[in-house]
């Protein structure tokens, strides 16, 4: 089974985006997520600008790259969230931020995150990967004591807010593919489940599987693709390791990334506590052939060094043969 395999340019937003394709290229990619921040893609001039739109298509063809999926992770954060403050401001572009109030924010990003579904479609990109945000992840501590209505209706919220959105992809015949992460609506197993269910039975709407986030929580990555596998729109490559010791905490007690006293961290993948031979199997065995994008977050590690070597291990794991396929192969000689 080929898929393709990515760089998702999110974390090298610093560098122009010609210089990351250029990159990317070289090292052996087959292709890009392309963020929608930094210089590397902007919606709205995608479905305004003719020239750049072929400019951008220009790039991937030079460096002979394709883009399998588009990301807008902070502007879907700004969505749902409550309260909206100036983590948002740090993240959003001034035309989604405007004056900042509340509840103008989040119109502003859903209609950013409709214009991201008409700029894929211009792009000819089936998934758009990113965040939606929640009212209520703000609960997760369960103290003070949440009620069953306040939950219930952060869920409705959420569904509110983002089935308009989903019309919207529906009509361009792109999808979208939540990152089920901390933050974010659904962060685990049960979240996921529930969320799909609030936002009810929507092809357009599925998830985007990073293993990273589960391992860390002691959630089994295997078992939620085997549950959720009509619902894998994406797959994103990166691990994290646990570092608990006795004294560091599974919430990362405000620390920043690699530092040492934080529970658990993001590491180059193919060196945290990610086992991917399963994973890799488990998506044969389901028939995912989308792309496995790299996500570069190891702040201990150089990029340049981490990336072309992620690469090299999922090639290895690209090696691993469909159920039916390795059951031929092995009994073709007999």
């Amino acid at each position: 089974m080929s898929r393709p395999i990515t760089l998702f340019t999110g974390q090298w937003a610093d560098l122009p985006f010609e210089e990351v394709a250029r990159l990317a290229g070289e090292w052996g990619f087959d292709g890009l997520e392309i963020a929608c921040w930094g210089d590397h893609l902007d919606p709205q001039r995608v479905v305004e600008d003719d020239s750049y739109l072929q400019g951008k298509l220009d790039i991937l063809e030079k460096h002979q790259l394709s883009v399998h999926a588009i990301a807008n992770h902070l502007t879907g954060q700004a969505v749902c969230d409550d309260p909206i403050d100036e983590r948002h401001r740090d993240i959003l572009s001034p035309a989604v931020w405007g004056d900042g109030e509340p509840e103008g924010v989040r119109q502003r990003a859903a209609e950013a995150m409709k214009t991201t579904a008409r700029a894929a479609a211009r792009l000819g990109v089936k998934t758009v990967t990113g965040f939606t945000g929640s009212s209520i992840w703000k609960c997760v501590a369960m103290f003070p004591p949440a009620s069953d209505a306040m939950i219930e209706r952060g869920y409705q919220d959420f569904a509110d807010r983002w089935n308009p959105i989903l019309d919207v992809f529906d009509e361009v015949g792109v999808r979208f593919a939540l990152e089920v992460h901390p933050s974010e609506i659904a962060y685990d197993y049960w979240t996921a489940k529930r969320t799909l269910e609030a936002i009810g039975p929507r092809e357009s709407f599925g998830l985007n599987f990073d293993p990273s986030h589960f391992i860390w929580q002691d959630l089994d990555p295997v078992m939620f693709l085997q549950d959720f596998a009509d619902k894998i729109f994406h797959v994103h490559v990166k691990e994290s390791v646990r570092q608990l010791n006795g004294r560091n905490g599974r919430l990362g007690s405000h620390l920043p990334w690699a530092d040492p006293r934080r529970g658990w961290d993001f590491v180059t993948a193919g060196h945290g506590d990610v086992n991917w031979e399963p994973i890799f199997r488990t998506l044969n065995a389901i028939g995912y052939e989308g792309p496995t994008s790299i996500e570069w977050e190891d702040a201990g590690m150089d990029r340049m060094v981490g990336a072309p070597q992620a690469l090299r291990m999922v090639r290895e794991l690209a090696a691993i043969r469909p159920p039916a396929a390795a059951f031929d192969a092995a009994f073709a000689t007999r």
